[in-house]
């Protein structure tokens, strides 16, 4: 065999070893896993967000015939369990005074000049009776809640109803005889978990509904109060208690109705409203 001969052989036989090589080459599996994963992932993430608007949505349709209008002015009359009482507005008391409420907890009767600041406020203490029943005249919900009886889970999906939401207001009711209690004025609702599907249809109905309730713009600010929540008082009230109908008594004081927030100091300090 020729010289020429044996390079161009040899030039064979190295060309076809790297052709072999190169034709044994392996995969590149990490980056063809990482590149599934990440589709994956952007999948999973796609596929939640949309059964949670897909979820929300039916939410909201469910929710559409428990909202007031022209001809159902007050859809929660239809909701089991609901207790509705007429309670006359605008009658005040002063701070060192209690009253002797009719129901527990109370929605609607006299009550203290200050009201509870309810623009979606979740008070982790229980609250003095007489200045939330005054946030439900402005049209107000409060969520009561029996701390022995809720917390963790179904506390959390309790104050997720509340937290920031205008005219929403949570706290904690010792010795209240079921777990949760919804309050609106004149209107209570009480159930034995925070899923029950009544709460969401008792807030679509109440809140600021302005058929239900006594002052129709009336603010639900009030930060002296919020910086200074007056305590509840677990003592049933005594002989001096100011009566439902207000009584005789001259410290019970008929107000007009107003829409601006007290001014500001201390909580004690009765508003004009």
């Amino acid at each position: 065999m020729t010289s020429g001969k044996k390079t161009k052989a040899t030039r064979n036989s190295v060309a076809a070893a790297r052709s072999s090589v190169v034709g044994k080459k392996p995969k590149p599996w990490g980056t063809i896993i990482a590149v599934v994963a990440v589709l994956g992932l952007a999948g999973g993430v796609f596929g939640y967000a949309y059964s949670q608007i897909h979820e929300q949505n039916v939410k909201e349709a469910a929710l559409a015939k428990w909202r007031p209008s022209d001809t159902n002015k007050d859809p929660s009359t239809a909701l089991a369990g609901i207790v509705v009482k007429e309670y006359k507005g605008s009658r005040h008391v002063e701070a060192t005074q209690r009253v002797a409420y009719d129901q527990t907890p109370a929605f609607g009767g006299p009550h203290d000049g200050q009201w509870a600041d309810c623009t979606g406020v979740v008070y982790d203490k229980a609250v003095r009776t007489e200045n939330m029943v005054h946030g439900l005249e402005h049209g107000a919900v409060w969520i009561a809640y029996n701390p022995d009886q809720v917390s963790g889970d179904a506390l959390n999906k309790l104050k997720t109803k509340v937290e920031g939401i205008p005219y929403m207001m949570m706290s904690p009711y010792p010795g209240l005889d079921k777990p949760v209690s919804l309050q609106s004025w004149g209107h209570q609702l009480k159930v034995d978990n925070a899923d029950d599907e009544r709460i969401d249809q008792f807030i679509s109905s109440l809140l600021r509904n302005s058929n239900t309730y006594p002052e129709v713009g009336a603010s639900c600010e009030n930060t002296a109060f919020l910086s200074n929540p007056a305590p509840f008082v677990a003592e049933k009230p005594g002989a001096d208690a100011v009566p439902m109908d207000g009584g005789k008594d001259d410290s019970v004081v008929e107000q007009p109705q107003a829409s601006t927030p007290p001014p500001s100091g201390s909580a004690s300090t009765p508003p004009s409203s």
